[in-house]
């Protein structure tokens, strides 16, 4: 008679692939899954009465910032992210990685939302990083990306101009190195300076080198607003000639003026995938967006780094330009909420049109003021996202849901994260199944389970199956909520009762159980 760790009884069982649940028990035997049907004759050592309760596997984020962040670091049991029942996370999104380095000094413009000193990183090569978490413990699975604009400053690239061949040829060198180490694939985000002069030679280049993996691409659009059909035309484009796998991070389009151009740029990628081309996309379930508020400058003000931005909001004469600029975009001062700064200066919470109708001067003004005093580090949410478009992106079959966000610890500070990084995946079942019945939960959970693994090539995870590893989430369907809003973020989600990862449990019965039972996850090379 077999004997399991954990005997998981009466559950209604929704195995990832999208499919009908049935009721089932279902057995776990040290991190795998040891069986799955009628275990009524069997014993272990925690037994779980599941009657009323949905088991499915755990959920993947497959676009989080946890690393560049810093929160693997700071908040390393990654508690927010647990309670979504979120058990598995990548990294190196938005052309940003944390290795590979060729100097403490490469990491400088990385994620400019924190501090980091020099004196932190004690790694340069992927698998330098990856041992370093390892010995450090995590409360979740990770795994990452190689990030185009870490390789761009790994190579030694001026971010002011194209690189030069030898410059490339290093770039995937240190791409091969990486994914032969085991990264899950590369992420570009070509609208940032260190990607703006990026040619189409150097990004065919290294889409080449990652077709040889059969790995794919992750792209945060160069251009979520104006210019979103163009740069959704150049994403395809790139992902026709390379042939790789290609995957939008986040997919939105910003702005009311924008808002009808989602009809088009979905029409672009349904008819690339007609045509036999591996594309998908994955969305967060917010209608305000949590960015660096320098992101919302002009393009062309953002050439050459954070020195030069900075100097140019300093000069007069580019400091007038800059502001003719932004009053073009027409911005809503009022919906641009400042959610965290370097410097603690008391306005976290408080709309830019706030701030500066308390210091007398332009909102525009104030944009570029509050840039200036933080040198660059400062962080918004902005109310700038249709819900019906969220609506209409999600139903698409080829949409991940993701969280965008980064996992926290319960401390309160002075700075407000998004919602997301403690309400995503909660607020998706909560918003898309029980109240506006866009999808079923079965199709939800795919969503947020067995898709993600699958875009990513993630093995063993994702499905519940006999021989899978055991991130299993078990939680209320009729409860599981986001509470987390703008004013308080730090609001943990509910509706989780129990969280398995590589079998042992993480929570029990609603509760952190405190241990640490992430792992770091490798692709395994098939080149």
């Amino acid at each position: 008679m077999p004997f399991y760790s954990a005997i998981i009884r009466n559950a209604f069982v929704i195995d990832g692939r999208g499919g009908p649940g049935l009721k089932a028990d279902l057995g776990v035997e040290g991190d795998k899954i040891g069986a799955v049907g009628s275990l009524s004759g069997d014993t272990a050592e925690i037994e779980i009465d599941a009657e009323g309760l949905y088991l499915s596997p755990g959920f993947i984020d497959m676009t989080s910032h946890s690393d560049t962040m810093w929160t693997l670091f700071d908040h390393p049991l990654q508690e927010s992210f647990l309670y979504q029942g979120i058990t598995t996370v990548m990294g190196g999104n938005c052309g940003e990685s944390l290795a590979p380095f060729t100097k403490p000094e490469d990491i400088e413009g990385i994620g400019v939302r924190i501090e980091k000193s020099p004196l932190n990183i004690n790694w340069q090569s992927l698998p330098e990083f990856l041992g370093e978490l390892e010995r450090r413990g995590m409360g979740l699975n990770f795994g990452t990306l190689v990030g185009h604009g870490t390789l761009r400053s790994a190579s030694g690239t001026d971010i002011a101009r194209p690189a030069f061949k030898e410059e490339v040829d290093r770039m995937v060198f240190l791409l091969n190195q990486s994914l032969n180490a085991g990264a899950f694939g590369l992420s570009f985000s070509l609208g940032r300076s260190r990607a703006l002069f990026a040619r189409d030679a150097e990004l065919h280049r290294l889409l080449d080198e990652l077709k040889k993996f059969g790995r794919p691409a992750f792209h945060h659009l160069a251009n979520e607003g104006p210019d979103v059909i163009g740069s959704v035309s150049r994403f395809v484009a790139l992902s026709r000639e390379s042939g790789a796998a290609g995957h939008i991070s986040h997919f939105k389009v910003l702005g009311k003026k924008s808002w009808p151009s989602q009809k088009q740029a979905l029409e672009i990628i349904e008819r690339a995938r007609e045509n036999g081309l591996a594309l998908t996309i994955d969305v967060f379930p917010y209608t305000s967006t949590g960015s660096s508020l320098y992101l919302l400058l002009p393009a062309w003000a953002l050439e050459g780094g954070k020195n030069a931005v900075l100097k140019r909001i300093g000069d007069e004469k580019e400091r007038k330009q800059i502001i003719e600029a932004l009053k073009a975009l027409t911005l809503h001062y009022e919906r641009v909420v400042v959610a965290s700064t370097r410097l603690n200066a008391g306005i976290a919470g408080k709309s830019l049109k706030e701030i500066a109708d308390s210091a007398g001067i332009l909102p525009e003004e104030m944009f570029l003021e509050v840039l200036a005093a933080n040198g660059l580090e400062a962080e918004i949410f902005n109310e700038t996202i249709s819900e019906a478009n969220l609506d209409e992106a999600v139903l698409k079959e080829y949409a991940a849901i993701s969280s965008d966000g980064a996992g926290l610890g319960l401390k309160e500070g002075p700075n407000l994260p998004h919602p997301r990084s403690f309400g995503a995946f909660p607020r998706a079942l909560k918003s898309f199944v029980r109240e506006k019945s866009l999808l079923g939960l079965e199709k939800a959970v795919y969503k947020m389970t067995g898709l993600p693994a699958q875009i990513l090539g993630l093995e063993k995870r994702g499905v519940i199956e006999k021989d899978c590893f055991a991130d299993l989430v078990l939680f209320n369907p009729d409860t599981v909520s986001d509470f987390a809003d703008y004013k308080t973020p730090r609001r943990l989600s509910k509706g989780v009762e129990w969280l398995f990862i590589n079998g042992t449990p993480v929570i029990i019965e609603g509760a952190l159980s405190g241990k640490f039972a992430g792992r770091v996850l490798r692709k395994k090379s098939n080149s």
